[in-house]
């Protein structure tokens, strides 16, 4: 292959240069929409794909594709900023709409069961981007000192490190080669609506926690609570452990599960769950403090609270309706940011992982706590104290028996 050839999705050797030929379904697609005709179901699935494998840029070894979803964020963020940093309704505008757009790009990826890279390319360029305005507009400006600086650095560093360490394996249970039913041990299984069925374990085999959950923290029996069952994934082909759940969009089993995360494009589990605690935690420090350093510097004179509300001189010139522009912008994203932080941090104190609260919720199993913030299903939950010991232990002893060995 030449730099510019590439094997594309049906194995056929393309040419960037026919990078707009031969596509029927978009050709079709163009005829329908002047004849005002509806399309046909699954065309514009078929033409996102394929306009999705003919995006490439020039490579050694051949055409290397792009991922379509990376690019917007890069594209139109500087834009919406700058232009709302032209006037004050402009801003109004651009984020109360950027919030809503993100949302609508959220449930259209997550009814369609896809994954993203977009939502991982918009916070890393965001936290890039508004790094680069806080050197480019706020320091030069003389009001922030290099200690000051020095600190907003190390604490993205850290975060980013963290962030680093979320993104590895968050605890996959290993899918056996060749699964044969005949090798299932005699168990009785209980279906449910979301197509995995329950095993119970016979003898002393169904109370042992076989990822380690529930190893006696003060109070906390080494056995696993009465009714805890094992689960039978029938889309793994395997027998998964105590609080383990099969992720739809990783097509995986992971243990511990607690949730995809859109924004680390990964699940969290029981292997990276204190990594992901952690990276939010630098992050709403690290963007409180670059926000709080920026209004000192652009609202002189009051507190951050009442300059993010009020301050008159934000648009007297272009380099501090910027900059007032993204505070707003840093204000909005740490406020769902922190959010995240708080569920995650309640649900630890009572031991519960979003998975649980949500099939608790489905089942009526729950109770709600603290205005709905938490739901606890009472399974698990040994006190706030043990709880925590519980959580900062997540991963340090590996599991007694392997999904392979119950299958």
């Amino acid at each position: 292959l030449c730099c510019c050839e590439y094997v594309d999705r049906r194995g056929e050797r393309s040419h960037l240069a026919a990078c707009c030929c031969d596509c029927e379904d978009l050709d079709e697609g163009c005829e329908r929409w002047l004849r005002c005709r509806s399309l046909p179901p699954g065309a514009l699935e078929r033409i996102a794909d394929t306009v999705a494998d003919r995006v490439r840029v020039p490579w050694i070894t051949g055409a290397v594709r792009v991922k379509v979803s990376l690019l917007p964020p890069l594209v139109l963020l500087p834009v919406f900023l700058h232009v709302a940093a032209l006037h004050f309704l402009l801003g109004l505008l651009v984020l109360t709409s950027l919030p809503a757009l993100v949302l609508w790009y959220y449930y259209l990826t997550h009814r369609r069961k896809e994954r993203t890279l977009f939502f991982l390319s918009l916070g890393l360029f965001s936290l890039g981007y508004m790094y680069y305005v806080f050197l480019r507009e706020v320091v030069p400006r003389g009001n922030v000192g290099y200690s000051q600086v020095a600190a907003l650095t190390c604490g993205l560093i850290l975060m980013l490190g963290a962030l680093s360490r979320a993104k590895t394996d968050p605890g996959y249970l290993p899918v056996p080669e060749k699964p044969s039913h005949q090798d299932l041990p005699n168990k009785s299984v209980r279906g449910n609506s979301d197509g995995l069925h329950g095993v119970t374990a016979s003898g002393a085999a169904s109370g042992r926690a076989a990822n380690g959950e529930a190893k006696g923290y003060c109070r906390m029996s080494p056995e696993e609570p009465e009714g805890v069952k094992k689960d039978w994934c029938a889309k793994c082909q395997l027998v998964r452990p105590a609080r383990a759940g099969h992720c739809r969009l990783c097509g995986r089993c992971v243990r511990r599960l607690d949730h995809h995360c859109v924004w680390i494009n990964s699940c969290v589990g029981e292997q990276n769950h204190q990594a992901f605690i952690l990276a939010l935690s630098f992050f709403m420090l690290t963007a409180v403090y670059g926000i709080t350093l920026t209004l000192h510097t652009v609202c002189r004179g009051r507190t951050p609270f009442v300059a993010l509300f009020y301050c008159p001189g934000a648009y007297s010139d272009y380099s501090s309706a910027l900059s007032f522009t993204c505070v707003w912008y840093c204000t909005i994203v740490t406020a769902g940011m922190g959010y995240i932080l708080l569920i995650q941090l309640l649900n630890i104190s009572y031991n519960v992982t979003e998975r649980e609260a949500r099939l608790a919720l489905r089942d009526n199993t729950g109770r709600r706590l603290l205005g709905g913030l938490v739901i606890d299903t009472g399974q698990y939950n040994r006190g706030f104290l043990c709880n925590w010991g519980h959580f900062l232990s997540l991963g340090s002893s590996p599991p007694q028996r392997s999904a392979e060995d119950v299958v």
